[in-house]
């Protein structure tokens, strides 16, 4: 646990310097909200490239509103006025997908301080202002004890000491409550350095995740891998990553190489999910007593 906690600690500042740099970006890409999500979307059909630009944006969006609808499924009907915590919640996109399809009560918990404005921004133009209560805090650090019916993490827990969080989390939750998990799981052990090094994670097996799970009290109720789904997402995203390259000039150098780095890495993760290197699963688990 002691060396968990200062791996934690290590990382702590640098996620979060990593996302605030990157906000006007995610606000440039994914937006212009008021629901903005950072995280991969689920893709049934592929459109042929060269749709305008606009249409491909409108394609993403929908795409990761499919996942948080399939997390939403393998969950289960969610009690009346639902408390959920939102772990990770990036620019509140998710936050404000729960408290609107969902009616929950969501506390949104991000690290990186320059988002709780905008997410309470997001959220007012949305009309959940008061359904969604943004919080700056580190994920293992959230106040408070059996005051949650659900738990959702979206591409969150990659960054936290499994074994920790899960403890945190069965405390957090009611009897009874699930927590929700969409993330990246490790397939072949040589993709975990350069996909930690890129994504700024430590990514871990499904099979790590379930052990330590289980070992704080959290029962596998649902495991869904969707990774076929997932490989459409990067899809899209590359041809974003096009239509960007061949947008007006005047960007920095920086930028203009830090996209091709992204394309790089968008191409490796595809192959990576279609070969097995890489998995995309939803899980849910459940705290029994």
């Amino acid at each position: 646990m002691r060396a968990e906690s200062q791996w934690s600690e290590s990382r702590h500042d640098t996620v979060a310097a990593y996302y605030e740099e990157k906000t006007e970006r995610i606000l440039r890409r994914y937006g212009p909200g008021p629901r903005i999500h950072f995280h991969v979307g689920l893709v049934d059909d592929v459109p042929p490239p060269g749709e305008p630009e606009a249409r491909v944006r409108e394609r993403v969006n929908a795409s990761q509103e499919v996942l948080l609808a399939e997390l939403a499924r393998a969950m289960g009907p969610l009690p009346e006025e639902c408390e959920l915590l939102d772990v990770g919640c990036g620019l509140g996109g998710g936050a404000l997908y729960w408290a609107s399809k969902h009616q929950a009560r969501v506390t949104a918990v991000t690290n990186v301080g320059l988002h709780v404005e905008l997410v309470r921004t997001f959220a007012e133009i949305e009309g959940v202002g008061a359904r969604v209560k943004s919080l700056h805090c580190d994920a293992l650090a959230v106040p408070g004890r059996a005051c949650f019916d659900a738990v959702v993490a979206v591409e969150t827990c990659s960054y936290l000491p499994r074994a920790e969080w899960f403890r945190r989390v069965r405390g957090l939750l009611r009897p009874g409550g699930v927590v929700a998990i969409a993330d990246c799981f490790l397939g072949r052990p040589e993709l975990a350095a350069p996909f930690d090094r890129y994504w700024r994670t430590r990514i871990g097996t499904r099979d790590e995740y379930l052990s330590a799970a289980h070992a704080a009290g959290l029962e596998l109720e649902a495991c869904d891998d969707v990774s076929g789904r997932a490989v459409g997402f990067w899809s899209l995203t590359l041809e974003l990553l096009a239509h960007e390259r061949f947008a007006p000039t005047g960007q920095l150098p920086a930028r203009i190489l830090a996209r091709g780095e992204s394309r790089r890495e968008h191409l490796r993760l595809q192959q990576a999910l279609l070969d097995g290197g890489l998995e995309y699963s939803l899980l849910v688990l459940r705290r029994e007593d």
